[in-house]
């Protein structure tokens, strides 16, 4: 029985807006990741059957596929093709999900999955030219355009989560990447980008040490005037990019490679596109199902923080250890490149479980129109 196994995966630092990739174009980002893993995992780059890659605003510099533009870019030879999906914040875990079900099924032997986002050079909403709500959707949902932000704060009302939970869940994610960076587990999955102006960057820009919940207690809700969602309790705008190299276990052993994880459970789950942040809630719970795991078996979760709302919520349904989710901080800190997110969040966790013995690792993740990709690697 074909499986498939990741044998490599390396992602940028993440950038704040306007920071230190903010001048690098999303192909050169994409083009650097991908040399990257080529290079730490000694494949010759001719052998990929498809390179996957995530990316939300597909619109500008980052339109015209741009992971065929990415491989082109790297140098890789033209033989290797490039296809870009959009699942929203989910779009490069669900690239994951698509190459190894391209290689289970035989399809593929050797694929790429990752994907970009360089926010400061394409902001979001810049796609919006157009309503994108056609005269059907606006029958069943009315005409207001989904909002995440509005979203996140439903979640924390429902949850009943007050502006004091949010903001020590934001602190926490600054203080455990703080930490993570000092003791420097990052270092074997960054692959350090040297911008247009020659500085090297090779840390997450976003942490913020120091802080306090009186500096998090002024800030001004960023959604409703009475409400609880702040920019510092709600994930960074940033750039980044992120690939992981997937493949049989027997195409593996052939080229003398040692997988790290393999891929064992990808599903996805739906609820109303409002407040649409909650659909990590049953993907966890189908993945289960689907695997025959339960909470007890897995080791470490990477559960995005688009909101402190949301893995909040996360954890009081599904019940799992705080200290085994997001345990080297999450978008709060990091950032969240949108298609860069899912492949990022992912490297993380591969490296953390192979860091630390941990078999089984889960990933979940809110996305736009109500969606969610929960996805489990078993290490190997």
């Amino acid at each position: 029985m074909r499986d498939a196994v990741i044998v490599e995966a390396v992602r940028t630092p993440t950038g704040k807006r306007n920071g230190g990739l903010a001048g690098v174009h999303s192909a050169d980002l994409s083009a650097h990741v991908l040399r990257a893993l080529a290079e730490r995992s000694g494949l010759d780059p001719v052998l990929v059957d498809d390179v996957i890659w995530g990316c939300v605003m597909q619109i500008g510099e980052q339109t015209f596929d741009i992971a065929r533009t990415a491989v082109l870019s790297a140098g890789w030879p033209e033989s290797v093709p490039g296809t870009t999906v959009d699942r929203q914040c989910g779009s490069s875990q669900q690239a994951v999900h698509f190459a190894a079900a391209g290689v289970i099924s035989g399809q593929y032997d050797i694929a790429v999955a990752g994907g970009v986002e360089v926010m400061s050079r394409t902001p979001m909403g810049s796609t919006h030219t157009a309503n994108p709500l056609g005269a059907d959707y606006v029958a069943r949902y009315g005409s207001d355009f989904p909002n995440q932000g509005l979203g996140a704060e439903q979640i924390a009302d429902t949850w009943g989560f007050s502006r004091e939970q949010l903001d020590e869940f934001a602190l926490r994610s600054h203080e455990r990447a703080q930490a993570a960076t000092q003791e420097g587990r990052f270092e074997a999955q960054i692959a350090p980008v040297t911008n247009p102006d020659g500085v090297v960057i090779s840390r997450d820009e976003g942490i913020r040490p120091g802080g306090t919940m009186d500096k998090l207690g002024s800030l001004k809700p960023a959604f409703k005037q009475d409400g609880k969602v702040t920019a510092a309790n709600s994930s960074q705008i940033s750039d980044g990019a992120a690939a992981l190299l997937i493949m049989t276990s027997e195409k593996a052993a052939s080229l003398g490679m040692t997988p790290i994880a393999r891929f064992h459970t990808g599903v996805l789950a739906g609820v109303a596109p409002m407040p649409m942040l909650h659909a990590p809630m049953p993907a966890t719970l189908k993945a289960f199902q689907r695997s025959g795991l339960s909470v007890s078996d897995i080791g470490a979760y990477e559960v995005n923080e688009a909101f402190a709302s949301v893995p909040l919520a996360w954890l009081k349904d599904i019940g799992a250890d705080d200290k085994q989710v997001n345990p080297n901080g999450g978008a709060i800190a990091l950032g969240h490149p949108l298609g860069g997110s899912g492949a990022r969040l992912m490297t993380t966790l591969i490296h953390h479980m192979k860091d630390n013995g941990i078999r089984y690792g889960l990933q979940t993740m809110c996305e736009g129109g109500g969606q969610a990709n929960a996805t489990i690697l078993e290490l190997l």
